[in-house]
């Protein structure tokens, strides 16, 4: 269900990027992403509660404790109100100052760029508060409800294209508004679901001391990695705003749009697969929590690789017939994301064991302060002139680092074997990498160009992916699994 949701998303989305960008300008396309990442500097909370409120929810299903649960949520939702309040603070304060004074903005859009801020403001907060409920359909594994939500997210989408077309008023303020008003509808539809199906959602108000400051502990060092995660993404978004023209902001936008729908396949079953890890530990089954771990990191990695390279082969011809212009570094911001994601895609099982066992503090502190070294280092090269793709080769290499120390920390804290998830994960990706290419490289410099060359390469590439995974990626029982599970759809469908 979650990838029929993400199908339908990713349909929808790349057909109103392109009609946005063209409607908009790359300019104020470029506008709209660096407010954004104003608002993202300013709402790290969300990031950091969701994390906190999804772990203690899905260990106290493991546990089968109903009264617990309930409290958990009330407590949640307390604790979120009382971050909106200072999410409120800080962005209409220090936020909205740093627009005013420190982006380079033309003069002639400074108007419309603090409306945009302003509604990107309510729009978090909405998200805020719908959070807690988010938490509990994952929790209970109701993947299923996300796909029905999309049929309206993507119809409300298509009627945003359709408005912006016709509407007189300004066009940057106008999807500001409209994007608004989706998320209040979208996160009505998922609290309205809570509430009819989950009787932990009802809030009551808790008096648990013990429980708050349980999460707000947890909550607090979740808040130190996420403002690691928004260096890395959204504050070198504004750096190179600070450095270069908006165009290199709408640039990025675009690669991270095209990264966002490719980390949608492993994102998806790495939604699904969390809520079990967790489960594992608060079951004391460490044996199948391992197993799970190695499954689900090369899985993650394997989805993302399946994807990404025929789009990273042939970048400038999917980005032409997507969008029919391409801003300056697009391609290269496009490919050095993506390999960023795949990095980071398999080191999510090993956050999420981390997470499961509550002890987060010398995991968030050790490889949060390492992510945000991307900041000075980036600072540091930038001022020497160096182009704008180097911040994203910085970023690659603090990713791998942080793998393997994410890994070392899970080995101390649960005794996840730190070589052979090394051999068999880490160093078995890279090699299904490297033989994937053959084909697709050797294919790409040899046959000739044509009217279908690219088609051509990239059904090529895609094939070669499948082929390599399935025989060199799986182990045998591994392969048996997907045979079988093949053979029971095939015997349905007949």
């Amino acid at each position: 269900m979650l990838y029929f949701r993400m199908f339908l998303i990713l349909g929808i989305s790349l057909f109103t990027s392109r009609v946005i960008l063209q409607v908009l300008g790359i300019q104020d396309y470029g506008i709209y992403n660096v407010v954004g990442g104003i608002i993202a500097m300013s709402g790290i909370f969300n990031s950091a509660m969701s994390s906190s409120v999804t772990r203690y929810l899905t260990f106290e299903l493991g546990k089968g404790d109903s009264l617990q649960l309930k409290k958990t949520f009330s407590t949640s939702l307390s604790i979120y109100f009382i971050l909106c309040v200072l999410f409120l603070i800080l962005a209409e304060t220090i936020g909205l100052w740093f627009l005013n004074n420190k982006l380079i903005i033309p003069i002639d859009r400074i108007s419309a760029a603090n409306y945009i801020y302003q509604f990107t403001i309510l729009s978090t907060i909405v998200t805020l508060i719908a959070n807690p409920y988010n938490a509990s359909i994952i929790s209970h594994e109701k993947m299923s409800v996300y796909a029905y939500v999309s049929i309206i997210e993507v119809i409300l989408k298509l009627i945003i294209v359709y408005i912006l077309y016709i509407i007189p008023i300004d066009h940057l303020i106008s999807y500001g508004a409209l994007i608004l008003l989706t998320n209040i509808i979208i996160t009505t539809a998922y609290i309205t679901y809570c509430l009819k199906n989950f009787p932990e959602c009802r809030f009551k108000f808790y008096k648990d001391k013990k429980l708050f400051k349980q999460m707000f502990s947890y909550s607090g060092w979740n808040l130190f990695g996420a403002v690691a995660g928004l260096v890395k993404g959204q504050g070198l978004n504004i750096l190179l705003n600070m450095f270069f023209d908006p165009i290199v902001n709408a640039a990025r936008g675009i690669a991270y749009q095209i990264n966002t729908a490719i980390v949608q396949f492993s994102g998806n079953f790495y939604t699904a697969v969390k809520p079990q890890i967790t489960k594992y530990y608060a079951q004391n089954n460490l044996d199948e929590m391992f197993k799970l771990i190695f499954q689900s990191s090369k899985m993650s990695f394997y989805l993302i690789l399946l994807l990404s390279l025929p789009i990273a082969i042939e970048t400038p011809f999917i980005l032409l017939l997507w969008l029919g212009q391409i801003p300056d570094y697009t391609v290269i911001f496009v490919r050095y994301i993506i390999a960023i994601s795949a990095v980071e895609a398999m080191a999510n099982p090993l956050m999420t064991a981390a997470h499961a066992t509550g002890r987060i503090a010398l995991y968030q502190s050790l490889v949060g302060t390492i992510t945000m070294l991307n900041i000075p280092i980036s600072y540091i090269f930038l001022t020497y002139n160096f182009p704008p793709v180097t911040v994203f080769v910085i970023s690659l290499i603090i990713a791998i680092l942080c793998l393997f120390i994410r890994l070392w920390i899970v080995k101390k804290l649960i005794g996840l074997p730190f070589w052979k998830y090394s051999k068999q994960v880490f160093g078995k990706c890279f090699f299904i990498t490297f033989i994937s290419l053959i084909i697709p490289i050797i294919t790409y410099y040899i046959i000739p160009h044509f009217k279908y060359n690219e088609l051509v390469i990239c059904t090529l590439t895609l094939f070669s992916t499948i082929a390599t995974i399935y025989s060199l990626g799986f182990n045998a029982q591994e392969r048996y699994f997907i045979n079988s599970y093949i053979k029971k759809k095939l015997k349905k469908r007949i």
